[in-house]
């Protein structure tokens, strides 16, 4: 089933490189219905997948001159701290068994992917709804809002990721657009060097706290990640990106509604 992972991973970087944003979502049910790694593992494993793709690209946009660097750091410091703080303090007190009713145990490996397959659901409406654009119309600027708005955003963000290992950008997006006022060319770039350094920073969490780590696996799941960008990237200029980001959209709804019925119908 590896191979069939690593193919999986080649699509998750296919539809970064494509759309912008929502590939990382699978990272996850890959790793646990593909690779077989275990739940709680497949979020630890994420954050790194995620966080290197996402500086790939991040350096990508940089080169172009579409990152705000001051404003990565006044998002991403408070970003930073909580994922590192969830994975290395709060992962490890939540408990193996949650809860039990009747013949149903709720496990803490089950739990965070009916947590991520919820997180799913959401990040496929985002994708599949017709949204008027955040950006400003002509003549207009944004104002960015209170500090503590993004403060607060990073904060919250940070430990989504740390909980789920996905990198938050449809969330992350958003802020930078709204609340610091960013263009969205520039807030798409902003948010992938944030991604990156939360997520990288979270997993030394993980490597702290001792989890056994198969490297070999990881280089190469990462490997075919990264390559999938950059085909990605190629063939963006030959596919319309709405259309694509639409029925990925649906894509993603349908497995998260999967992971949601498995985990407690069938587990």
């Amino acid at each position: 089933m590896e191979i069939a992972a690593f193919l999986a991973a080649t699509l998750i970087g296919l539809s970064l490189g494509m759309i912008g944003a929502g590939g990382s979502i699978l990272t996850v049910p890959v790793l646990v219905y593909l690779a077989g790694v275990d739940p709680v593992l497949a979020t630890g494993y994420s954050l790194f997948v995620v966080g290197s793709t996402a500086l790939v690209g991040g350096i990508k946009s940089a080169r172009r001159g579409m990152v705000d660097l001051k404003t990565a750091a006044l998002f991403g410091v408070p970003s930073i701290l909580a994922v590192y703080a969830t994975r290395l303090w709060l992962m490890p007190l939540i408990p193996d068994r949650l809860f039990s009713l009747g013949s149903f145990t709720l496990t803490k490996g089950t739990g965070l992917l009916l947590m991520f397959a919820v997180l799913m659901i959401a990040t496929s409406v985002s994708m599949i709804r017709e949204r008027k654009s955040v950006e400003p119309e002509a003549g207009e600027k944004h104002k960015p809002r209170n500090i503590l708005y993004v403060f607060g955003e990073g904060v919250g963000v940070g430990v989504l990721t740390g909980m789920v290992g996905a990198g938050g950008g449809f969330l992350i997006i958003p802020a930078l657009v709204l609340l610091a006022g960013l263009e969205m060319k520039i807030a798409v770039g902003t948010s992938l060097f944030i991604i990156a350094a939360k997520s990288l920073f979270g997993f030394i969490g993980d490597i702290q706290n001792g989890e056994l780590i198969n490297w070999s696996f990881l280089a190469v799941f990462t490997g075919f990640s990264v390559a999938g960008i950059f085909v990605g990237s190629w063939l963006a200029g030959y596919v319309n990106g709405n259309k694509l980001k639409k029925a990925f959209g649906w894509f993603v709804l349908v497995m998260g509604v999967y992971m949601v019925v498995r985990e407690t119908m069938f587990a």
